[in-house]
């Protein structure tokens, strides 16, 4: 996907989506970020999100596959999880700086 693609995407998104995303680069990052707005940001991006075994969540947006631990028993991810998450979307295209020119 071409940036310019990335970017109208990113543009689309409703504001939770946005939140969500910019939530996700913060620095230093938060605890406070919930598995299910994740998952359904990933969902509005047009990412391939399935279910593995047990409580493995792969995902695979832009040429870029990850397979993460959906947190329990609480909703919320801890920081290392977000910065995988973080690092997963800069994998993929999605940085900071392309952020900045659209938000």
């Amino acid at each position: 996907m071409s940036q310019e693609e990335l970017i109208e995407l990113l543009q689309s998104l409703n504001n939770k989506h946005r939140k969500t995303l910019t939530d996700i680069f913060t620095e230093p990052a938060r605890s406070d970020i919930r598995w299910d707005d994740v998952e359904s940001l990933w969902r509005a991006l047009g990412a391939d999100v399935t279910q593995g075994r047990g409580s493995r969540v792969r995902v695979a947006f832009n040429d870029e596959k990850a397979t993460f631990h959906e947190p329990h028993p609480e909703p919320e991810l801890k920081k290392y999880l977000v910065k995988k998450i973080k690092q997963f979307f800069e994998n993929s295209g999605i940085d900071q700086d392309l952020l900045d020119l659209i938000y």
